[in-house]
Parts: C-alpha cells; sequence; structure tokens
C-alpha cells in the first residue's frame, strides 16, 4: 500500500506531474497533517481519485466554512482503511490562544477520552497529527514544542507510524525525516512524503 502525506506547504509537482516530481502511480490513500488551503486538499483528492484524510494545523482557519470536498477531517476520531486504525489530532500546543491551538492537558485529555474507542478498534497503526511528539523532530520555540501526551500515546498504544506536520524543514533524503521511538516510526510530512506498508 502507497500512502501519500502532505503537511505544511502546496507542492505543484503532486498536481502536475509534468514539473519533473517524482512518480506517485498506485496511491491509495492521501493523509493530510495540517497548515493546507482546503482548494489544495481537494485538488489532490480529485488528482489521485483516492480517499483523503486529514487533520487541522493551526494556521487552517478556513476549513469549518469551505472545507475540501470529499476529504474526512479525522480530529479525535479513528478510522479503517484496508485493516490499518488510523486517529488524528490537530492543532499545535498553544501559544497565542488563536484556532486549533491546545494546551498539554488539553491534549492528554483528548486522547484519554479516546482509550476506550482504541481498545474497542484493537488498537491503532498510524496516528496523523499536526504538531509532532515532545522532544522528537519538535523544536524549542513556543509555538513548535510538541506534545508530551504524543509520546504517552506511542509508549502505551506502540502504532507503527506517527506522522506529523509544523516542523519546517526540508530534507536532502527521505531517511532523515524519520526517527524510531520503540516500534514507532516517527515522520515528519512536512512537503510531501510517500509511506510504502
Amino acid at each position: 500500500m502507497k500512502i501519500l502525506t502532505v503537511a505544511d506547504t502546496e507542492c505543484g509537482e503532486l498536481l502536475d506531474p509534468v514539473k519533473g516530481g517524482p512518480p506517485l502511480a498506485g496511491i491509495d490513500l492521501i493523509l493530510g497533517c495540517g497548515d493546507l488551503a482546503p482548494e489544495y486538499l481537494t485538488t489532490l483528492r480529485n488528482r489521485f481519485e483516492v480517499p483523503l484524510y486529514y487533520v487541522l494545523g493551526n494556521h487552517d482557519l478556513r476549513h469549518h466554512h469551505s472545507p475540501p470536498q470529499y476529504c474526512t477531517p479525522i480530529h479525535r476520531r479513528i478510522v479503517n482503511f484496508n485493516n490499518l486504525g488510523i486517529i488524528g489530532f490537530s492543532g499545535s500546543r498553544w501559544y497565542n490562544g488563536s484556532a486549533n491551538q491546545y494546551t498539554e492537558k488539553q491534549m492528554a485529555g483528548y486522547i484519554g477520552k479516546m482509550r476506550f474507542g482504541i481498545w474497542k478498534n484493537r488498537g491503532i497503526d498510524i496516528v496523523i497529527a499536526h504538531a509532532p511528539p515532545r522532544f522528537i523532530n519538535d523544536a524549542e520555540d513556543p509555538c513548535h514544542r510538541g506534545f508530551r501526551s504524543y509520546r504517552r500515546l506511542i509508549d502505551k498504544y506502540r502504532p507503527s507510524y506517527f506522522l506529523h506536520g509544523h516542523i519546517h524543514t526540508l530534507f536532502d533524503d527521505d531517511n532523515q525525516r524519520i526517527t524510531t521511538i520503540n516500534n514507532t516510526s516517527v515522520i515528519n510530512c512536512y512537503g510531501f512524503y510517500v509511506l510504502e506498508i
């Protein structure tokens, strides 16, 4: 299975492969990790004609009024796709009180309220979030610190993948995106990344 993950910046080569982007045949699913215009998500969904699940980033202010078409928000929800349990969490750490910002206590509470759903689903395979876990791919300024509760989620439920955006980093090699914690691959999806399972 090939999963296209996107976050934070629009990549023209995904919309027009003639521009010299990588060949992206056989994409089965798209996962959006936040801070992308609803029109961009709609266009990706239409170009690849596969399901698209997404969470909101701290700069996503229009999605409630003009949501992306035929795309599914999964903030604090679990969905299943081809026997994969996928859970989503929107937003970043609170830093100025704008939309889609949460305190550590709020996010820990959201995760706690998902316990029954995770148990009923017999675990989760993929977490998509906008922010990273604390001290894994994050930064030290108040806006870009990750959530400690995400690290506890990884330790407790051991998903195969934790996908996030929010940290704007250019990578020379896709292996630089990935940090392994226990058996979980934490992947910075800035721009785009193709996950093959």
